[in-house]
């Protein structure tokens, strides 16, 4: 229990050091108790040594430098390249602990109940990932009628794709692979043995080109132009399909937008959802895949 409440502190420092803020050492103990009273009264005495442990871990762990400016305190300068994204897990977990059963905060925020859930202890992977300890773990194939397999891997980083997380890590055939977290049971950390972390993979480009998880370099990146009506265009411009989206027009009508990606069964769901206005310009074969999903619905609910 006691890591949990350490990655709640950790949660709450770096959500108030966020986006170039600074607290002075007395403003961030006197946040942080607030704060983690709000999760638990009896853990809401926190000393400033206890936050400078938290500090050197969160530098350890999640390789996001924070240090103390005399002029204006604790501030965040300098960030890893995955820092990113387990600042996001973090957050995440901030808010979900946030409204865990036994907080006071648990009547005024509204939970989203499709939330997979996880069944294993996140800190003892993350301490994996940074210490680079294999591990071992059951792992349910659900394309597979939920068969279980045992798998042994060098965890390297998680990845958040659409309110899912996933651990990525090398396989026994040596290939880079992504496993759902909420499938992952069982976990047992090797902690006498250590691998060499593979340094040469550039993160933030290993999904750059691809919608949602997957990521095979032997499909192409494709020029993709989409058209949507004024009500299904307003939430794609406000929450972009990918990274590279662009608009290439906008009238009352609604808008069409143009992006550079591998084309996934993700990215067609993600299509699929907004059914009711889409119109795929191009490739043909994107809007001929539509096209037959469409038929073998509309055969299906006739």
């Amino acid at each position: 229990m006691a890591k949990i409440y350490q990655l709640k502190r950790m949660a709450i420092i770096l959500n108030r050091l966020r986006n170039g803020r600074s607290a002075r050492p007395d403003e961030l103990v006197e946040y942080v108790s607030r704060e983690m009273g709000l999760f638990d009264n009896s853990h809401s005495d926190v000393s400033l040594r206890t936050l400078q442990r938290d500090i050197n871990t969160i530098a350890e762990l999640f390789h996001i430098e924070i240090a103390c400016n005399p002029s204006c305190g604790y501030m965040i300068v300098e960030r890893g390249n995955s820092a990113d994204e387990y600042e996001t897990l973090l957050l995440n977990f901030e808010l979900l602990s946030s409204i865990d059963a036994d907080s006071v905060l648990q009547d005024y925020v509204i939970a989203e109940h499709r939330r997979p859930p996880f069944r294993i202890d996140i800190s003892a992977v993350l301490h994996a990932i940074r210490d680079c300890h294999p591990i071992e773990f059951d792992y349910t194939l659900v394309r597979h009628g939920n068969k279980v397999v045992r798998k042994k891997i060098q965890p390297h980083f998680l990845k958040e794709s659409q309110q899912r997380w996933y651990l990525a890590g090398y396989d026994a055939d040596g290939q880079l692979k992504t496993f759902g977290m909420d499938r992952i049971d069982n976990v047992k950390v090797f902690e006498s043995e250590r691998f060499k972390r593979n340094g040469s993979i550039d993160i933030p480009a290993l999904f750059k080109d691809s919608f949602g998880i997957w990521n095979n370099p032997a499909d192409p990146v494709e020029e993709i132009i989409l058209k949507y009506d004024a009500l299904d265009g307003a939430f794609v411009k406000t929450l972009p399909l990918h990274h590279s989206q662009e608009i290439l027009s906008e009238t009352q009508e609604g808008i069409t937008v143009r992006l550079h990606l591998r084309i996934t069964n993700d990215f067609v769901m993600a299509l699929l959802a907004r059914s009711r206005s889409v119109e795929v310009i191009s490739p043909v074969h994107l809007r001929k895949r539509l096209h037959d999903v469409y038929a073998a619905a509309l055969e299906r609910n006739s």
